[in-house]
């Protein structure tokens, strides 16, 4: 039985309301709250990204290769294709002696409207550096070229940085990442379906160490802080990971990623935290974790801290005069 995580209203009247489930973790597993089905697998899409990018720092690539604050960010986003996404993508590739032609994620228009709309002013085409998921197949290419490993087909299974990548989701997840659990992403990258509550502790794992090795726990943390230094790169304008991030810096990371899905880590209080909506819908899943952050967070938050949980958790709705006309909620059982 799932739970209700969000509402939509109009006139003050719910008028629909979406169903999913969520967990709270400890790092060794340990259900804190849980809402609906949270050990049946489900594919976590784009939010393991940064865990995927624990081999390039722990490695050593990263410190190699001279990597900024704003790449690593990059290698953990969503982005919404903006010119400064776009140019951070292809200065990591050029780090290693690589273009555009050595992505293997695809191509589409930026999801930020103002971008696209700029390239098709200017009779521009997007590339690959457009794809909301450049900077992680980047630093994948990346891993690949300092190991001195062919980068082509990086994105297969057995190809020996996936193997790498995989091993990481394995150890901060304790979940098995085997070819009967396993897809294909939209940027044509694997993904696998675990349970939420595994994926939960991966993110209490990343934020708080617990059960990391001193190389994985070190690596973890740099990427918290390049995203909490540049969280603009993560996702863009007025994206909903960038806004959380911007204001809490290294207290909170988190990601959204497709069909509903979203996680945190609250590495104070070494918790994890993940969201799966039936319907797919990404806002129900960001007003149902900030509703979570402000919960289960709140005896250390500031007083801005929990107006700006409270502004995430309700967040309005506008009709194309610009007019208010309800809202989406989170559900009071998550409350």
């Amino acid at each position: 039985m799932q739970g209700v995580l969000a509402e939509v209203t109009r006139g003050g009247r719910v008028e629909s309301f979406h169903i999913g489930r969520a967990v709270v973790t400890d790092g060794r597993g340990e259900v804190v709250w849980s809402c609906g089905d949270v050990v049946s697998p489900v594919f976590p899409r784009s939010t393991v990204k940064a865990l995927l990018a624990l081999p390039l720092v722990e490695s050593g690539a990263a410190a190699r290769l001279g990597l900024t604050d704003a790449e690593l960010a990059l290698a953990c986003a969503s982005h919404g294709g903006e010119p400064l996404h776009a140019e951070t993508a292809s200065n990591m590739l050029e780090r290693v002696g690589r273009d555009v032609d050595c992505l293997e994620c695809g191509t589409h228009w930026p999801t930020y409207t103002e971008a696209a709309y700029d390239l098709a002013a200017r009779h521009a085409r997007p590339s690959a550096l457009h794809n909301n998921c450049s900077g992680k197949h980047a630093g994948l290419i990346c891993l690949a070229c300092d190991q001195g490993i062919d980068p082509q087909g990086y994105v297969q299974p057995f190809h020996p940085v996936q193997r790498q990548v995989t091993e990481a989701l394995e150890i901060l997840t304790g979940a098995p990442h085997t070819a009967d659990y396993r897809g294909v992403d939209g940027c044509s990258m694997p993904t696998y379906a675990i349970p939420l509550k595994a994926l939960a502790r991966g993110f209490a794992r990343f934020g708080s160490g617990e059960g990391l090795s001193g190389g994985q726990n070190d690596a973890a943390r740099q990427l918290r802080e390049a995203v909490a230094a540049k969280p603009f790169m993560v996702a863009g304008s007025g994206r909903f990971d960038t806004r959380l991030m911007n204001h809490f810096g290294t207290r909170v990371f988190c990601k959204m990623g497709a069909e509903g899905m979203m996680v945190a880590s609250v590495p104070q209080l070494g918790l994890g935290i993940a969201i799966k909506t039936d319907d797919g819908a990404n806002r129900a899943a960001e007003v149902a974790l900030a509703a979570l952050l402000q919960r289960f967070g709140h005896a250390i938050w500031s007083d801005s801290d929990r107006i700006l949980l409270e502004e995430l958790a309700q967040q309005p709705l506008r009709n194309w005069n610009g007019i208010d006309v309800g809202a989406v909620r989170a559900a009071k059982e998550l409350t």
